[in-house]
């Protein structure tokens, strides 16, 4: 079982119009709604693979009702932890004409310590069973910043791999702790070190505490710094769509090669597979499984070298 963690659980509602231009009025001609936060994403595509996956975190209220109310439509086992503030929820408006999304992220309503005494109590009950968890997204107020340093210590005395998808001080107070793998992207890794080089960048998070960098380049794919070498996977064509759920989709790639053992060059193709077949979905948890099957064999992994980034 894969165990993935959304402590900012969230409702989350798409827009589809023809442009987005600022400052004028917009025509919606389509609108999605479902359960979101980066960890229930990761889950829906785990449980699309076939891979068991249980969804825990934090909900509450009304918008928190509603999304649980959905978990349970499609399936996933909802672990959700209840809190007393309503669940947030996030706007993506996706332009049809160049498949950009701008996205709003509401902050999250406040936990309060007893929540997170009751969130911790729950995870350490689900981690003992779990072979992969996927810690993934923001914080919501309340939470102590060293949240994802705790859960991560929490999985380690049981034995179980982690994957921390994360960003900011959250990042940074978690890597004393030893994530197992990091998945930033090139502005993630920037505002963390300082860096604009993304091999000396992902470095450096190595050096402070995570074990594995896996780093995202967007439309360049991968670039993964283990112990056991480094690599790089590139996507072997460029789809148009919404970019939005990619990340998502290379987590649980990351996820279920981990769960299985398979070496890294193998984990980070169908990672580069998986992340481009979500780009053509209209929400993010979902992909496109014909494009991901002719991806998946087809996609280039050369191993690099730390020291130098454009070998």
């Amino acid at each position: 079982m894969i165990l993935t963690v959304t402590l900012n659980a969230a409702l989350d509602v798409t827009y589809f119009v023809d442009a987005l231009v600022p400052r004028s009025s917009h025509r919606v001609d389509a609108v999605h709604e479902r359960a979101g936060g980066k960890g229930v994403n990761v889950a829906r595509v785990l449980s699309a693979l076939g891979q068991p996956a249980v969804v825990t975190g934090l909900a509450g209220g009304p918008t928190g009702a509603l999304l649980r109310a959905e978990l349970s439509a499609v399936g996933l086992r909802d672990e959700l932890v209840p809190m007393t503030g309503d669940s947030r929820r996030t706007l993506t408006v996706v332009s049809r004409d160049d498949g950009d999304a701008t996205v709003f992220n509401q902050a999250g309503p406040q936990v309060h310590p007893a929540e997170w005494a009751a969130f911790t109590d729950r995870y350490a009950r689900l981690v003992r069973d779990a072979a992969v968890v996927v810690l993934a997204g923001s914080l919501p107020p309340g939470l102590p910043e060293d949240a994802y340093a705790q859960l991560v210590t929490l999985a380690a005395a049981h034995g179980v791999t982690t994957v921390l998808d994360t960003s900011g001080p959250p990042l940074l107070a978690a890597l004393p702790a030893g994530p197992d793998v990091i998945k930033p992207n090139t502005a993630e890794l920037t505002a963390a070190t300082g860096q604009h080089d993304l091999v000396h960048a992902a470095a450096r998070l190595r050096a402070l505490g995570a074990r594995t960098v896996v780093a995202s380049d967007g439309p360049r794919g991968l670039h993964a710094i283990t112990p056991q070498g480094s690599w790089r996977a590139t996507p072997p064509e460029r789809l148009a769509g919404n970019p939005t759920g990619a990340g998502d989709a290379c987590v649980a790639a990351l996820a279920a090669g981990l769960a299985a053992g398979t070496p890294w060059p193998a984990i980070l193709r169908e990672a580069v597979a998986l992340s481009a077949a979500a780009v053509p979905c209209p929400v993010a948890g979902d992909f496109d499984a014909d494009t991901y099957h002719r991806l998946r064999s087809t996609v280039p992994v050369e191993e690099a070298h730390a020291a130098h980034p454009d070998r």
